[in-house]
């Protein structure tokens, strides 16, 4: 049998392919697309039914001339990029690539990388799916009108360098919305009435105050509580109903990619974004000891909940043996997937449930063993018998007054002993127990404790939060997740704080224009149909080409009407006054973030960083206006002259700097101990330190925090992503006038590269 070539979109990928198939295929990569549309033009005939015009992208030349070489003289080549719509695209543009050779091209799905599963997907390959590879052009064609064609009015009515994108554009006003009812938000006073008891046998118990001369009570102020405590003072407390009832707590479904990236984000504290790039990993295969590379998880782009027999037969089993009967259920747990999803995808689950965590231990980092750990134990647990809850509900009356305690204890813990969901970080529920009552039982009252309170506004989305919404509005696909967060916080429309995702003052804005014009895109009803619409092109439902014929015309209309009507925006008001010449400060936008401007500029060119506070109201960050007699010094010497170092504040925050300038030009970054600097880690083998930019005469650099004990510098902007050819622990985003915008490998020798998407929504 003659040699077959496999071409997939990873290296990674490749690598582990090629181990189990040895020398019967050979297995190239495409390093991910090898066509898009021009970087610099639309790209899309709008006048020939939105015909796209795809172009090799900067760097992929090299790339299909080796897959063309590799294809010489082979008959049959097997396509197997992610099964998935973009992988559909992938697939399609290399067989267009390779169409002028004699070829006979069969399309390979593959849903986990085990030996079995890779012998039956290559035995049964499939062809090519032009719908679904549609459905894909569609949604790039789409991506493209939005963003090439609004962007350019932002920079012309705000600032340059602006974009807007048909889905990130809808996250982006789920955000705002929320942040202006947070500000909108007046805040009320009430009060709780606790009564702390304690019965015949332990343990003391609160029971909170449900009813008052027998409706249900609503305490506003303090006036109202006092009267109560006052109306109770000798009051008798009796218990006069005891109730309990068992309650299930059923598991939950395996990890779709929305479940995933959620949880991944409250109980990892990973983005979006970091837990796809590691589950890719995982998917793609890993170096697991004497095994070699294995991919240890089934494909992480997906929304269904199905589970293969095979693997369903392999976890009952390892329940039924680590767990014991108890915890197996009678008849498999099956899942329901939500209405759009590819039930030919499975959940995401390990590839052999027989690699636990501990086991797979020593070979995985350790963010991609938490991330195997999540992923292992969710699956397992999904298969596991519901916690049994025994939940004991009292009803206590004292005088005209009704309380109630509600406790629960854990009858039998069923799923829980090996996993339980976290909202927002924490345990969902927590035991409550009651001692032992008894209907007429005469309760001590040990105090009564009055607490006032108020009312909270609605808590800022979350990544995992707005991931629901999202998913909850029919707002995007997996796919696309994490490229949305990603966007709207680089584009600085979005900033994460401790307390969830803020727009920005430049957010709001963009916001606010594109709500004022485009309406129908902003509108996420219409979004969501229009996703939709993607899913019925790739089911061959209906035409793209009609899909976009229906969207462009209301849009065209909007965009002519809004080149004449979008407001100007240079700069928000704020109502503060210039304390140099009185004009007002306004909100302007730098290459930085957001600032206070005067509106004088340039006659004045006052400026002051700003801060707000929960209600949203500008507070001004205080300059420090010292002189260079007046900088601080601080009790450390230079070690290169000897000179107490002074603080000083630069582009970049504040750094220390030798007064002996410019005969003495020693500089480095504060380094506070309490609040670890965010940066890229030193790749330096040993070294703790974090990649920071610095400037030189040559412009701005990278340089590790802990110089001068560690020199390690880039001249690129460095990316926490290892490289998947050499394994080097990041790379670098370039742009060359070749290449256009590529990530890079920094390691000499190595000479990866793979373009950068900065355009699209997807």
């Amino acid at each position: 049998m003659s040699k077959s070539l496999l071409i997939v979109e990873s290296p990674a990928k490749a690598r582990t392919l090629q181990k189990y198939l040895g020398s019967e295929f050979r297995v190239q990569a495409s390093v991910g697309h090898i066509k898009d549309l021009p970087k610099h033009e639309l790209g899309v005939d709008l006048n020939d039914d939105f015909k796209p015009h795809y172009v090799t992208i900067v760097g992929k030349a090299k790339v299909i001339q080796e897959l063309r070489k590799a294809a010489d003289n082979i008959h049959d080549i097997y396509l197997a990029p992610d099964p998935d719509r973009e992988g559909e695209a992938i697939a399609w543009h290399i067989a267009e690539a390779l169409k002028n050779q004699d070829h006979q091209f069969h399309r390979v799905l593959f849903y986990e990388l085990t030996p079995k599963a890779i012998r039956v997907a290559l035995a049964a390959p499939v062809s090519l799916n032009q719908p679904r590879y549609e459905s894909q052009q569609a949604r790039r064609i789409l991506d493209r009108l939005v963003g090439y064609q609004i962007s350019p009015l932002l920079w012309d009515k705000v600032k340059r360098g602006l974009s807007a994108g048909r889905v990130q554009s809808v996250a982006l006003r789920l955000i705002c919305e929320r942040e202006r009812e947070i500000r909108a938000f007046v805040s009320e006073e009430y009060w709780s009435l606790t009564a702390h008891l304690e019965a015949e046998q332990p343990p003391p118990f609160q029971a909170k105050l449900f009813k008052y001369k027998g409706k249900k009570v609503n305490l506003d102020n303090a006036q109202q509580t006092e009267e109560i405590i006052a109306a109770l003072a000798g009051a008798s407390f009796t218990v006069s109903q005891v109730e309990q009832k068992e309650r299930q707590k059923k598991s939950l479904a395996p990890f779709i990619t929305s479940t995933m990236q959620q949880e991944a984000s409250r109980k990892l504290r990973f983005t979006a974004r970091r837990t796809m790039s590691i589950a890719q990993r995982l998917y793609e295969g890993l170096e697991v000891g004497p095994e070699g590379p294995v991919g240890l998880i089934t494909y992480m782009r997906t929304d269904s909940t199905r589970v293969g027999t095979e693997a369903l037969n392999a976890v009952r089993s390892y329940i039924s043996q680590n767990f014991g009967p108890d915890f197996l259920p009678a008849e498999p747990q099956v899942y329901k997937s939500r209405k759009s999803a590819q039930e030919a995808h499975e959940a995401i689950r390990p590839t052999d449930v027989a690699r636990t965590p501990e086991q797979m231990s020593a070979f995985l980092s350790k963010e991609e063993l938490a991330l195997y750990e999540l992923i292992w134990k969710r699956f397992v647990a999904s298969q596991m018998n519901p916690a049994v809850l025994l939940v004991t509900t009292a009803d206590i009356t004292a005088a005209e007054a009704l309380f109630r305690a509600t406790g629960s204890i854990v009858k039998f813990p069923g799923f829980t002993m090996l996993y339980e969901e976290s909202k927002n970080g924490r345990r969902e529920e927590e035991e409550v127990k009651l001692p032992p009552l008894t209907k007429g039982e005469n309760l001590k009252l040990l105090q009564l404790d009055p607490k006032q309170h108020f009312t909270q506004p609605p808590p800022r989305y979350t990544e995992a939060s707005l991931i629901k919404e999202l998913e909850k509005q029919g707002i995007g696909r997996p796919s696309t997740y994490a490229t949305i967060l990603s966007n709207i916080q680089n584009r600085l429309y979005v900033m994460k704080t401790k307390v969830g995702l803020r727009p920005t003052e430049l957010g709001l804005t963009i916001n606010d224009l594109l709500v004022e014009n485009f309406p129908d895109i902003l509108d996420v009803k219409f979004t969501a149909r229009l996703e939709e619409n993607l899913d019925q092109i790739a089911e061959g439902k209906i035409f793209w080409q009609e899909v976009l014929h229906n969207f462009y015309g209301p849009f065209a209309e909007e965009l002519k009407a809004a080149k004449t009507q979008m407001r100007e925006v240079k700069g928000m008001p704020t109502g503060l006054k210039c304390p140099l010449c009185q004009s007002e400060l306004l909100i302007k936008w730098g290459r930085r973030g957001e600032f206070l401007g005067c509106a004088g500029f340039p006659d004045c060119k006052y400026t002051q960083n700003f801060e707000r506070d929960e209600q949203g109201n500008i507070i001004p960050i205080p300059r420090e206006e010292t002189s260079p007699t007046e900088t601080p010094e601080v009790e450390e010497q230079c070690p290169k002259c000897g000179k107490t170092l002074v603080l000083k504040h630069g582009r970049y925050g504040p750094f220390l700097a030798c007064p002996g300038y410019p005969k003495c030009k020693y500089t480095r970054p504060v380094e506070n101990s309490s609040q670890p600097q965010e940066g890229v880690p030193c790749p330096q083998e040993g070294c703790t330190g974090v990649l920071l930019p610095r400037r030189s005469k040559r412009g701005v650099f990278y340089g590790c925090s802990r110089y001068p004990e560690c020199r390690f510098t880039l001249n690129h902007p460095p990316v926490n992503q290892p490289c998947p050819q050499c394994d080097f622990p990041l790379l670098v985003a370039k742009e060359t006038k070749k290449q256009g915008k590529v990530l890079a490998c920094p390691n000499k020798g190595c000479g990866y590269t793979v373009p950068r998407d900065d355009d699209s929504d997807s």
